[in-house]
């Protein structure tokens, strides 16, 4: 996959806005002002949840051993760091950006979930 394709999938969100809080070095997508996908252009990896905690997330981590491995400071709650530069495949990065997605908008208050087009 390429960087283009993964940060095009997580912007094609409804609500889903690009921010740069430390700087260029990691792109992060937001909905709702919650992060719902941390992409390091160098590192290669997104952190998306990927569970409701660390137990959830491991499910993913032992499909994937070291392709897959707890973020950093937030894993604890369910949060991973998928290498998308092969190692998984492109349509399960995909499945992980969207339901991360979907689990932080969830938890949104009402007023701040964005209107799906239709």
């Amino acid at each position: 996959m390429r960087l283009e394709e993964l940060v095009e999938h997580c912007l094609a969100k409804p609500g889903a806005e690009e921010t740069h809080p430390w700087g260029e070095a990691e792109l992060v997508a937001k909905v709702g002002g919650k992060a719902f996908a941390f992409i390091g252009p160098d590192s290669g990896t997104v952190g998306v949840k990927c569970g409701r905690d660390a137990t959830e997330a491991a499910e993913w981590r032992d499909r994937y051993p070291g392709a897959i491995t707890v973020s950093a400071y937030v894993g604890r709650y369910g949060w991973n760091a998928v290498d998308w530069t092969g190692p998984v495949p492109d349509d399960e990065v995909f499945e992980l950006v969207d339901a991360s997605y979907d689990a932080v908008v969830a938890a949104l208050p009402k007023s701040r979930r964005p209107v799906a087009p239709g």
